[in-house]
């Protein structure tokens, strides 16, 4: 990690590539929805999966996702061990000097939009898009550790969604922090959960000017609980994702704009079938 933090940036200046970084028990279940994404963008990505380290399948040669699994150990929900894997996903993709953009994705997780639109919104943001609020509940501030004390205050404590999307620059930090992390692992215990306080308090501590403050992976969370809605096949149409992908307001580089989500989560695998169905509409060049 810390080679991939101590890369020198001045002798590398490529076409910028945007590293989509999947963080998966197993195998990705809606990859053919992923490999149209991807089709004919060769050179403008990266994939990087990071899997349960007893998981060795491979897909086919043919496939974009063929040997992208990096060196990885054990993650156990609501443990640092998640925020691990994310830092161990950063770590390999920031070794690819022509990688810019780096988006934390599951294998549950779908595109909303076709690869050029995606790339375009990334590339050319100003800011990164890490969900990080100040939440006075129990589920927010109630979470927060005394013993964090003064290294990390309430004023700080932040909370957002495990799905960030950050700039090289961010990227970096997040990666060579070695301040405040140790605070988390050791005192971000449940029912506190690392990987929803500690990206979110950290970038609003060290560099908030640089994050929109909102998630560009849509989930739903209206039934409350510990876990967000999943959809299954009978939920999958073309009004629930253009809900999603045209239902919203929120700000982009200074101007409002109603193209707020890029991705949407958490798809079961059944829902395939009727998403490469809708794929066409989904991935037009023209939506």
């Amino acid at each position: 990690m810390r080679r991939a933090a101590s890369i020198l940036e001045t002798s590398c200046n490529p076409t910028p590539k945007v590293a989509f970084m999947f963080l998966s028990r197993g195998s990705l279940p809606l990859a053919p929805l992923w490999e149209k994404f991807f089709m004919g963008h060769e050179g403008l990505y990266s994939i990087y999966i990071h899997t349960s380290p007893e998981f060795i399948d491979e897909p086919p040669t043919t496939s974009v996702f063929y040997k992208r699994k990096i060196p990885s150990k054990p993650v156990h929900w609501g443990t640092a061990s998640m925020v691990d894997a994310e830092r161990r996903l950063l770590a390999n993709a920031l070794l690819d000097c022509a990688n810019q953009r780096f988006v934390l994705l599951s294998e549950a997780c779908i595109p909303l939009f076709n690869f050029t639109t995606v790339y375009n919104y990334l590339i050319k943001s100003r800011q990164s898009f890490i969900g990080s609020f100040d939440d006075p509940r129990v589920t927010g501030r109630g979470r927060y550790n005394k013993r964090m004390w003064p290294t990390v205050s309430l004023a700080n404590w932040r909370k957002g969604s495990q799905w960030f999307e950050v700039n090289r620059n961010l990227a970096v930090e997040i990666l060579s922090d070695e301040k405040y992390y140790p605070i988390f692992r050791n005192h971000c215990i449940p029912p506190c959960y690392v990987d929803e306080h500690y990206v979110p308090t950290l970038v609003n501590i060290m560099s908030p000017e640089v994050n929109s403050n909102r998630s560009i992976t849509w989930v739903d969370w209206s039934k409350g609980g510990p876990h967000p809605k999943q959809y299954v096949r009978k939920d999958v149409s073309m009004a629930l994702l253009n809900q999603v992908r045209k239902g919203f307001n929120c700000t982009y580089n200074g101007h409002t704009t109603s193209m707020c989500f890029l991705f949407a989560r958490k798809f079961h695998p059944s829902t395939l079938e009727p998403l490469l169905r809708l794929a066409p509409a989904l991935l037009d060049s023209m939506n």
